[in-house]
């Protein structure tokens, strides 16, 4: 997007050794290596270390980001307002229905894991003498069959995710399959009657995608590869038959017991104006009766539109339905129900709606039923209240969703997160879908030849997954809280250029500062921060340092490094941190500093440490050397060549008590 793959355009304007795309190839290899670490190993600061510093000038140079956690620990939130509390979520564990001998998740979930999808894999019953007819150089056998059984393994999860939205969803997408199916094994009774049957674009599901939640329609497997027809005369189609009538028969039997759960009958619906009655009797800010309910699937929202926005009307409740595709919806008369506009008279206050639409001044939309089509980017937070219809399989998507409501400024002093969960144990949800996973791994397994059913990589992330969902059960996770995840936040040093900006604008003489000039704190961790510059420019350590020609290190009182050269947005976080809300020097404890060091007379426990400091950076040490940063005059550097001191000036200090 930055450079419209012309890499020259971009090039030109960075300050890197490399290309840019040699940069990205670098830190992908990277990135690849560290996945595959043991978990204790997969550390943020472990990734930070392996990235060259290349990488970090590209992110610099082109990304700002701010996160909640940089927000309340770095700025002063006093102007710019504060974020609301969040209160405790609340986890609903609704059955499918109450109507008696009905079927129920765990039903639902045995009769998944029958189906083989076959359907979606006729390329493994081609007969082998007439299977060159359907590939070629670029679309060889392995590929063809490694794209099928990924839409058949993605059809599979789809059909479970579905049946976790909402009985109508799953109903929807149940029916779409088995007709196919069904006009699939008419076509093949027709050809053993007359001879004569082609399946026409069997493999070509391009239209399918839009049936998938947003995270599985990032994939190009349902248009990758060609449009084919298949001659039944080339495979073995009694096989592949019978394989899909015993699916018609599992799906017949799913369609039958859930075409009985009506809206009357849907236990979760119901639950959800319930959850929605007593917000509106018992708001948990004086007044707010604003709702944001998410889903992952086009078809719940409008399902939830149609049952909820009425009986909402009857409570005085407006409500309103915006999704990636289909045409928005209001309950409010004559109201053009376009995505800005509707988002923008659901959070007036926030999106400035008497300003933009004066028109509007009293169209107020309570209720929002939304897909993940706005769970990025948007700010909602005239409403406190966000419900989770169906709890998506990326918890990143989960804390996106809240992100509408939870976001600086809000006029609400508390928000409330709601989660829909199925009525399983999270040991039995996860097993459960860990089985129809693993079912269609077997599936690719024989038909690859692979014998690698469940990497080490797949177990670690299916360990994640289930610790996370267990978290988001009991609290509302931040990303930065995700130790195994990586933000931007932690790899760009953006942040601190933006202070400093800010900072020159009010203090122009910054270059007429001495060297030396030291500062003195309270802190968790006692030490000494350092700030040193190299004045030898042809070298750059390890060339690994990414504020070259300048070097902190962070130092504690018997000499241990805290946080080395190479880490420098640890060390500045945690300097901005001691700094916060400080604009005067500490009079007592500078005192007691002067105490100590005889008024910067007696600088030899600072002059150790700053040794400590330098030898973490290079590998010899000289003491005299040292000394001389606390002296007056010119410095004695004379041991020579790198291994010496004398590439080194002495910047700041900063003591920490």
């Amino acid at each position: 997007m930055a450079y419209e793959g012309v890499p020259d355009e971009i090039n030109e304007k960075l300050n890197t050794e490399s290309d840019i795309d040699t940069i990205f190839r670098r830190a992908q290899s990277v990135y690849n290596a560290w996945c595959k670490r043991p978990e204790v190993e997969r550390t943020t600061k472990n990734l930070l270390r392996e990235l060259d510093f290349d990488f970090f000038e590209v992110l610099d140079a082109v990304t700002i980001a701010r996160s909640r956690y940089h927000i309340q620990n770095y700025y002063d939130t006093t102007e710019i307002g504060t974020f609301p509390k969040r209160l405790k979520p609340i986890s609903l564990y609704p059955k499918l229905t109450d109507k008696p001998g009905a079927i129920n998740y765990k039903d639902v979930y045995e009769c998944l894991n029958q189906l083989n999808l076959a359907i979606y894999t006729p390329t493994k019953y081609i007969l082998p003498s007439r299977l060159s007819k359907y590939v070629s150089e670029r679309e060889t056998e392995k590929f063809r069959v490694g794209r099928e059984s990924g839409i058949q393994r993605l059809m599979s999860i789809n059909l479970l995710k579905r049946m976790e939205s909402s009985v109508h969803s799953f109903l929807l997408t149940l029916q779409k399959i088995y007709a196919y199916m069904c006009d699939t094994s008419d076509a093949i009774d027709r050809f053993q009657k007359d001879g004569k049957g082609k399946l026409n674009e069997l493999t070509d599901l391009s239209n399918a995608a839009t049936d998938f939640d947003e995270d599985d329609q990032n994939t190009d497997i349902f248009t990758v590869g060609k449009k084919v027809q298949i001659d039944l005369r080339d495979m073995d189609y009694l096989s592949w038959q019978r394989e899909i009538k015993a699916d018609v028969d599992v799906l017949e039997t799913l369609i039958h017991m859930t075409e009985d759960i009506s809206p009357e009958y849907d236990f979760k619906l119901n639950q959800l104006f319930e959850v929605i009655r007593n917000k509106e009797e018992h708001p948990i800010n004086p007044g707010n009766k604003k709702i944001l309910i998410f889903t992952a699937f086009a078809n719940t929202a409008e399902y939830l539109y149609e049952n909820i926005a009425p009986r909402a009307k009857e409570i005085g409740l407006n409500t309103a339905l915006v999704t990636g595709s289909i045409e928005g919806k209001t309950t409010i008369p004559n109201f053009r129900a376009d995505m800005n506009h509707v988002l923008t008279c659901f959070s007036p206050m926030s999106k400035d709606r008497d300003v933009v639409y004066p028109e509007d001044k009293n169209k107020d939309i309570d209720i929002l039923i939304a897909t993940d089509c706005i769970s990025e980017g948007q700010n909602l937070q005239d409403c406190d209240y966000c419900i989770n219809y169906d709890i998506h399989w990326n918890p990143v998507r989960i804390i996106q969703r809240f992100g509408r409501i939870d976001r600086i400024g809000s006029k609400n002093k508390v928000i409330k997160l709601v989660n829909f969960w199925p009525d399983l144990t999270l040991d039995e949800y996860i097993n459960l879908k860990d089985r129809v996973e693993t079912r269609m791994k077997i599936s690719v397994m024989t038909s690859t030849g692979d014998d690698d059913l469940i990497n080490p990589e797949e177990k670690g992330d299916l360990n994640y997954r289930k610790a996370q969902l267990k978290r988001l059960q009991e609290e509302v996770v931040d990303l930065e809280d995700m130790n195994e995840g990586i933000s931007i936040t932690d790899l760009g040093l953006n942040d601190f250029r933006m202070d400093l900006l800010a900072y020159m604008k009010e203090h122009k003489d910054l270059d007429r500062l001495p060297f030396g000039i030291h500062a003195v704190v309270h802190g968790d961790k006692p030490g000494v921060i350092f700030v040193l510059k190299n004045v030898n420019k042809k070298i750059n350590i390890k060339d690994r340092n990414r504020l070259h020609p300048f070097y902190i290190v962070y130092v504690d009182m018997d000499g241990e490094i805290l946080v080395n050269h190479l880490q420098p947005k640890d060390i500045l976080d945690e300097m901005r941190h001691l700094a916060k809300g400080r604009n005067e020097p500490d009079k007592e404890l500078c005192k007691e500093f002067n105490r100590v060091t005889k008024d910067g007379r007696q600088m030899q426990e600072v002059s150790k440490l700053l040794e400590d400091a330098i030898g973490s950076i290079i590998e010899a040490k000289n003491e005299e050397d040292i000394e001389s940063f606390f002296s007056a005059g010119t410095t004695t550097f004379q041991s020579g060549g790198f291994s010496g001191l004398d590439d080194f000036e002495l910047i700041d200090f900063l003591v920490v008590m």
